[in-house]
């Protein structure tokens, strides 16, 4: 059995400072101009400030049809409502991992009006086979979510996929996800198989790293993405203050895409009819 190929960073991406919702300050990493989607995720909004101002509006009612809306707090809480009938409230180093599928109509507000307020929301594409399926929800708290430390000095908190035998709660076949919350100590490394085939990137929040080895190595610092391609075997070193992100990958689809806003389908006519059957009080 050959040896997994070193991955290389084919890109990095720094994020574009926008708002949302009701005026929630925040930073786009995926679906702006420099990288409008890496198949199958289409969005990746990180958030975090203390100022009240810049997040206390929320996200009052809005529509969603076509894909899934993956929300990990790391700080604050968030209060979750749909048209359905369901609630929940999202508290530091929860998830939730929403299917809209054939559609809902829901908002996100701060549970709170003061302090920090910091996590990310991924979206995530739905193959054309799924797009109509009712909506569901897979939500789970922070002692729900495992943790595992492959080597000294790292720890992973494990959303979805798999670190050694410590297996993430979410489950996604479509896509077959790997989401990791992974944090090194200074100077530490770490080298992890990232799933074959997929599309994959690392998202640094907090110090830096470098990705590679030797002469392949390249830094990315504290908000920079990393595209990877080229391989499986993923190289992590922290530099000297530690380092922090999110490690993400998904299977891509490789279906056509038509999106406008909320509603991501795969042709024009089923993003007309989309708008028709929100309009019509049908989600």
């Amino acid at each position: 059995m050959s040896s997994p190929t070193p991955v290389r960073v084919t890109r990095t991406i720094r994020g574009m400072a926008t708002s949302d919702g009701a005026g929630v300050r925040l930073t786009r990493v995926i679906g702006g101009p420099s990288l409008p989607d890496l198949d199958p995720f289409l969005l990746l909004d990180e958030f975090g400030t203390d100022r009240a101002e810049d997040y206390i509006a929320g996200f009052p009612s809005h529509p969603h049809r076509g894909f899934e809306t993956v929300t990990y707090m790391l700080d604050g809480r968030m209060r979750h409502k749909d048209n359905h009938g369901n609630e929940g409230l999202l508290t530091p180093g929860s998830v939730q991992w929403m299917t809209a599928g054939r559609g809902l109509v829901h908002s996100e507000m701060p549970e709170q009006e003061s302090g920090q307020m910091r996590g990310f929301q991924l979206w995530v594409n739905l193959p054309a086979r799924d797009k109509m399926t009712d909506p569901k929800y897979q939500e789970f708290a922070p002692d729900r979510i495992p943790v595992a430390q492959p080597a000294p000095g790292v720890q992973v908190k494990v959303i979805a996929g798999q670190v050694g035998d410590t297996v993430g709660p979410i489950v996604q076949p479509a896509t077959d996800p790997l989401y990791l919350d992974v944090q090194l100590d200074a100077g530490t490394a770490w080298d992890y198989v990232l799933p074959e085939g997929h599309n994959a990137f690392a998202y640094v929040f907090e110090g830096g790293l470098t990705i590679g080895d030797g002469d392949d190595a390249r830094p990315v610092d504290r908000q920079e993405m990393a595209v990877l391609g080229g391989g499986e075997l993923l190289q992590l070193r922290a530099a000297a203050g530690g380092a922090r992100l999110i490690l993400v990958a998904g299977r891509p689809l490789r279906e056509p895409v038509m999106r406008h806003g909320p509603f991501v389908m795969n042709t024009r006519q089923e993003l007309m009819q989309a708008f028709v059957d929100f309009q019509e009080g049908r989600f």
